[in-house]
């Protein structure tokens, strides 16, 4: 039988609060920002630009 060698880096213990950063942040919350920043700055599709003008505008469509 063969052993099984421990994880790498630090290992989770449940109960236990998650990884924080030196400005007290959570470790995963990087990550999740970076995320709804490329969702933030994709471009507006132009189909629903030209809904939003309708809208502005007050047409019924």
């Amino acid at each position: 039988m063969s052993q099984q060698k421990p994880p790498k880096g630090p290992e989770r213990m449940p109960g236990l609060p998650p990884e924080t950063l030196r400005d007290g942040e959570p470790g995963w919350a990087v990550g999740l920002r970076k995320l709804y920043n490329s969702v933030v700055d994709e471009p507006l599709p132009t189909s629903f630009d030209d809904l939003l003008k309708k809208l502005d505008d007050g047409e019924d469509g």
